[in-house]
């Protein structure tokens, strides 16, 4: 009895001896998981979304300002994959459904804050500029030839809200002008600000270039209905950016309303000084940058690196 109290009181000591060893490997193995979680953050990033940003059309200023972040933040593994907005939301969409990586180039006012849940990327090296401001462009003798238009686009101005209202109506399915028209009815007292005191003309002619972004969408919407009310016979046609410019500076076209100043377009603006009016801004505070969904653990554009 004695024998076989003594061996088990050895086992027992040698197997608590084990327990401690096992106890020890493991905060040490928990230790090194934690040393590398918290080590190459950039790599981890980078090495889930294929060192990929998702941009869109290659002539759009926010993709000018991306190439100069990826420059001014060293990120020379990484590349921008052009395509269009309607591109770059879907792709947002699928991994966002699957709660996988991506980070994209975002901007808003845009329908897609309010249907998800995003954040930008703190850009501490200043690679998007600040806040912007979307101007109201027209080409060079706009207020001579339509006096009434002119008036009521420099009364033109609006919220991020207001904007939102129409773009998420236009995206999950209804019409631009029926959006519109019922943002309008719905805010008829903000109209008549813009259109008070103007007089009604008899079927001029007046050309809107615009832009594909859903935010352009819905101004340039907005305000043809409220100049065809005036009278006015409005076109609208759908444009790239620099093109769209250049029918302003060139008197082909007579109206731009998304003029991202002084970042996103600031690269038109300054190519076609003297040449357009820029006759007021319709709404302030706008912002371009990177975005990612609120899921990633990623805060700033220097994790990139």
């Amino acid at each position: 009895m004695k024998l076989t109290k003594k061996v088990l009181g050895l086992s027992a000591v040698a197997l608590l001896a084990v327990g401690l060893a096992a106890c020890g490997n493991d905060k040490e193995d928990n230790k090194d998981t934690d040393e590398n979680s918290t080590g190459d953050k950039s790599e981890a990033v980078g090495e889930t979304v294929d060192y990929k940003i998702t941009g869109i059309d290659p002539g759009a200023g926010i993709m000018e300002a991306t190439d100069r972040a990826i420059e001014d933040y060293d990120l020379d593994e990484w590349s921008v994959v052009t395509g269009s907005g309607a591109a770059m939301t879907a792709a947002l969409k699928k991994a966002y459904d699957k709660e996988e990586p991506i980070i994209i180039t975002g901007w808003s006012p845009h329908w897609k804050f309010a249907k998800y849940d995003l954040k930008y990327l703190e850009d501490p090296e200043g690679s998007y500029g600040g806040s912007e401001e979307l101007h109201t462009i027209t080409r060079l003798g706009l207020e001579d030839d339509f006096p009434e238009a002119h008036a009521m686009l420099q009364n033109f101005n609006w919220l991020e809200e207001d904007m939102a209202e129409v773009m998420i109506e236009v995206i999950d399915g209804e019409k631009p002008e029926v959006a519109a028209q019922n943002w309008i009815d719905k805010n008829e007292e903000k109209v008549t600000e813009w259109t008070d005191g103007i007089d009604k003309v008899d079927g001029d002619e007046i050309k809107f270039v615009y832009v594909s972004w859903d935010s352009a969408v819905a101004s340039t919407n907005v305000v043809a209905l409220v100049l065809e009310d005036l009278g006015y016979e409005v076109e609208m046609l759908q444009v790239e950016a620099g093109p769209m410019w250049a029918a302003i500076a060139d008197g082909s076209a007579d109206v731009l309303l998304a003029g991202w100043l002084p970042i996103t377009h600031g690269t038109y603006a300054e190519k076609f000084e003297g040449k357009y009016e820029d006759i007021g801004t319709s709404m302030v505070d706008v912002k371009i940058g990177l975005v990612v969904p609120t899921y990633m653990d990623i805060d700033s554009i220097e994790d990139l690196k």
